[in-house]
């Protein structure tokens, strides 16, 4: 996962500041970690399966199968969640995430591994304090609507996030799979969610869907950033819009669609990523599901460069549309603001001159 770990590029990529805004608990899951989880529920499921979760060829199979069977048969105690926030939040704190926003499914938790709402994300909330107290990172949940399940589930998630408020619980998302679920269909969730103050987030235009899969994200539903949204460079005037805007849209590197559908040759000059920035959108790098992706954060920026062309004036600018995408309190976006780039600055004159 931290290829070329002892090279400058890969040590500036490591230290300088980062938030991580688009990253889903579950798949977060250590081998090590599964495996036990695997060992204390007598599943059936064998080491040959788990070995096969972590393996990522040139044409990934998607990871929506290990979440699924997370929920299914794998998480069965409040606990279990703790374990997995702590060491996702540990790990980022590793490479230099000074704040995560991480995505969880309450709805698989509740309704297929049967640890209810208030349990979950008591124990999660307090892996984000012992996080912060032992590694000085700051973690911030985002509950994400089950887009493969009901709009009325949907409602009923929110529902549990408002009658059981937590400072750490800052917003709403979407995930699963896009395909035939568009954002719009769950309309009434997302906005009971923003009549009591959550942000909110899609994903949109991640499985090839189509732009409106994006555009009806911002304007029917209003959310306040984009999750993927790749397709948007099908129609030009939506990205105008877009970018008069200056919303964000949180990317991710290592996103098996593109993978699948793209050819070796050609993924990394055809992944929409790199025409975005281009385009004037504001992009912003991330994990999605590091450990299932074979990924960390400082290998995300990594391909950025490596894959993508970017320069490092470009990555300084991808780390404060982070910071503007994130949904901080005014005070420290504004210190972060003036303080990163600072640091970004002389890690870059310490470390990269040595290439």
């Amino acid at each position: 996962m931290d290829s070329k770990a002892d090279d400058p590029l890969a040590q500036f990529l490591r230290a300088m500041p980062k938030v991580e805004i688009h990253c889903h608990l579950l798949g977060t899951v250590r081998k090590e970690t599964l495996i036990d989880l695997a060992a204390r529920s007598q599943s059936a499921m064998d080491r040959a399966t788990i070995e096969d979760f972590y393996t990522r060829g040139p044409q990934p199979k998607g990871i929506l199968h290990v979440l699924r069977a997370l929920d299914n048969e794998l998480i069965t105690r409040a606990e279990d969640l703790h374990r997995l926030t702590y060491e996702y939040l540990a790990s980022a704190a590793a490479h230099s995430v000074r704040y995560a926003e991480f995505f969880w499914n309450p709805t698989g938790t509740a309704k297929l591994s049967k640890i209810p709402y208030v349990a979950a994300v008591d124990a999660i909330v307090a892996a984000i304090h012992d996080a912060k107290t032992d590694c000085g990172i700051v973690g911030r949940l985002v509950p994400a609507i089950d887009r493969e399940a009901s709009p009325d589930e949907a409602a009923e998630m929110v529902e549990w996030v408002v009658a059981n408020p937590r400072e750490e619980v800052i917003g709403i998302g979407i995930d699963y799979k896009e395909n035939d679920r568009p954002t719009e269909l769950f309309w009434k969730a997302f906005r009971l969610a923003k009549r009591h103050g959550l942000k909110t987030t899609a994903h949109a235009g991640e499985f090839g869907m189509p732009w409106t899969y994006v555009e009806s994200a911002i304007d029917l539903v209003g959310v306040d950033r984009i999750d993927h949204g790749y397709t948007v460079l099908q129609n030009p005037g939506l990205v105008q819009r877009c970018v008069d805007s200056g919303i964000i849209f949180t990317v991710v590197p290592t996103n098996s669609y593109y993978l699948r559908t793209l050819s070796p040759d050609r993924w990394a000059l055809d992944h929409p990523i790199r025409a975005m920035p281009g385009a004037g959108i504001r992009i912003h790098p991330n994990t999605d599901d590091p450990t299932l992706h074979l990924i960390d954060p400082t290998g995300a920026w990594r391909m950025m460069v490596d894959s993508f062309g970017f320069g490092l004036d470009d990555l300084r600018t991808f780390m404060l549309n982070g910071l503007d995408g994130a949904w901080l309190p005014d005070a420290t976006r504004r210190q972060w603001r003036a303080e990163w780039p600072l640091e970004f600055d002389r890690l870059r004159q310490a470390i990269v001159p040595r290439l």
